[in-house]
């Protein structure tokens, strides 16, 4: 029988989001922060639905970087845990480098990638699939490694080769590892994407940011910010459905 949310489960985190949005009204209104500052929940809709269709063109943008950066880093990182799993040499090797890649702030390296690939889509994605890449690697390591010797052992005396070993027993049993790892890089790639735009681009919301910040329309500012938020929000919801459709077992 298939686990059913309750009620409780949506109404917590909708009450949490109300009372943020109840204390965003209250520090406005009574001017705790100047309006300059923190513009009220009330301005920043109405910003937001005056530049709606520029908004969505940059969004549409963004959204594009951060599912093309997003598929190169899980087809990438599947190939390396791949072989990483299948060669011990190469993982001794090679792991203390993908660590060292994510030791550098994604705000760093973003200029020099703009430096040398330009200010097209090309560094962005790159940049994403920087960040990206290590949790999904170690998610499928990590399922790899979980597979009991014993069960190798048991396949292989009822004549499974390598190929036969990999699909029926230990790609299963990786994904769950994957999708944790697919829902860490999922939380990073929107972010990414909008901090290389804002470093140099022509086009996205990290370059919408930019502008306004430059023209002082912080409540714009606000507008974006939380469209980036919610934008977040929905990968991780869209991720959560396809993990409930591959592995429906796991609600049983």
């Amino acid at each position: 029988m298939k686990k059913q949310k309750s009620i409780t489960d949506i109404l917590l985190p909708l009450g949490v989001f109300a009372l943020i949005a109840v204390l965003w009204f209250v520090i406005t209104g009574t001017e705790v922060v100047p309006g300059f500052l923190l513009p009220s929940p009330t301005k920043v809709a109405i910003a937001f639905v005056k530049d709606i269709p520029t908004i969505m063109g940059h969004t549409g943008y963004t959204i594009a970087e951060s599912v093309i950066g997003m598929g190169i880093s899980i087809v990438i990182a599947f190939f390396a845990a791949v072989i990483m799993d299948k060669f011990a040499c190469i993982k001794k090797a090679f792991y203390p480098l993908l660590v060292v890649t994510q030791t550098i702030p994604a705000i760093a390296i973003a200029p020099i990638l703009v430096l040398w690939f330009g200010f097209g889509i090309a560094p962005k994605v790159i940049l994403i699939v920087i960040v990206c890449f290590f949790p999904v690697a170690v998610g499928f390591l990590d399922g790899f490694a979980s597979v009991d010797a014993d069960e190798i052992k048991l396949l292989c005396s009822m004549g499974a080769n390598n190929i036969q070993i990999f699909r029926h027993l230990k790609l299963p049993r990786s994904l769950p590892h994957f999708f944790a790892g697919f829902k860490v890089s999922s939380s990073y790639c929107i972010v990414s994407a909008v901090i290389s735009e804002w470093l140099g681009g022509t086009n996205g919301l990290g370059v919408y940011l930019n502008r306004v910040r430059s023209s002082y329309d912080y409540d714009k500012m606000f507008a974006v910010i939380i469209l980036v938020s919610v934008l977040s929000l929905m990968v991780m919801a869209v991720i959560s459905v396809l993990e409930k459709k591959l592995m429906p077992y796991r609600d049983k």
